[in-house]
């Protein structure tokens, strides 16, 4: 359903629930801030049913990589919430709360939908003893045509085309195709047939550039990791996290929303970092 639907609005599902679950990593943030500032009850309240939407649109979405990395976000929040030391009892309680709501949620949502509990699973481990082997199984496209097992072979077979081209990779536009040709080349005729692309950003990179592609990749991302860590940023250590692991198992630095939500956000991110280091840190103070 939640493929549908991110199809529907033109959109891929993974790219989609990227953005939910980061939406909703912030939305919780936002929880914590008003309880901390004490606004006012209608304030808490809105910000607490923004919060469950978010997290009900990650799970309608529904994309495995997504759901975990929103899960070890809010953990992320709870635990940076929790240093601040700012009312702490005040705090826990909020938190136990928000645990309490999204295991209602989480609970409610697998009983309405028990594919879920399949799918993750039986659905995304299994055949794991068939990797590069995919044409063994009786038909590929309906049994792990989105499990792991897939995702693995294609990441084997850029690996030993990557390997036999170092160090400077087939080229920006030889990628694909000569994936698609080492598919036949190697008799794994579902590959072949439905033309998987890479679906891992390091190796894609690796495939077309070479070593120094990986190295670029790595940079980039591990850029936001440092503002985030030096900052002592829930936000930012969270955005880094998401875009890190869905770069793992997809190549959003090759779609147009994977470039503009990194590339806004980091902006942003690096803005932010600058003032915090260096204006502010120079600013006179008062006497």
């Amino acid at each position: 359903m939640g493929y549908q639907f991110a199809d529907s609005i033109g959109i891929h599902a993974p790219a989609l629930n990227m953005h939910l679950a980061f939406v909703s990593i912030c939305a919780l943030y936002f929880v914590f801030e008003s309880f901390k500032n004490k606004e006012k009850i209608g304030f808490k309240i809105t910000s607490l049913i923004v919060f469950l939407f978010s997290f009900f649109f990650v799970l309608l979405v529904n994309t495995r990589m997504a759901l975990l990395n929103a899960l070890v976000g809010f953990l992320i929040v709870f635990f940076y919430e929790i240093r601040t030391k700012i009312n702490p009892k005040k705090i826990l309680l909020t938190s136990l709360a928000i645990v309490v709501l999204l295991g209602g949620i989480l609970f409610l949502f697998i009983q309405k939908n028990p594919y879920m509990k399949e799918k993750y699973s039986s659905v995304t481990f299994a055949y794991m003893d068939k990797v590069g082997k995919l044409d063994e199984i009786d038909h590929p496209e309906i049994k792990v045509f989105n499990s792991l097992v897939t995702r693995v072979s294609i990441w084997k077979s850029a690996w030993e085309l990557s390997v036999k081209n170092l160090p400077f990779g087939v080229g920006a536009a030889d990628g694909k195709p000569e994936l698609f040709k080492y598919y036949k080349q190697t008799n794994q005729h579902f590959l072949a047939k439905y033309e998987f692309p890479v679906h891992n950003q390091f190796l894609d990179f690796l495939l077309k550039f070479g070593i120094l592609g990986p190295l670029v990749v790595l940079l980039y991302i591990f850029t936001i990791g440092y503002f985030g860590y030096d900052l002592k940023n829930a936000m930012i250590l969270s955005f880094f996290l998401i875009f890190f692991t869905s770069n793992l198992v997809d190549d959003f630095l090759l779609s147009f929303d994977g470039i503009a939500f990194s590339g806004i956000w980091s902006s942003i991110f690096a803005s932010y970092w600058l003032q915090q280091k260096f204006i502010l840190d120079k600013a006179p103070k008062a006497v």
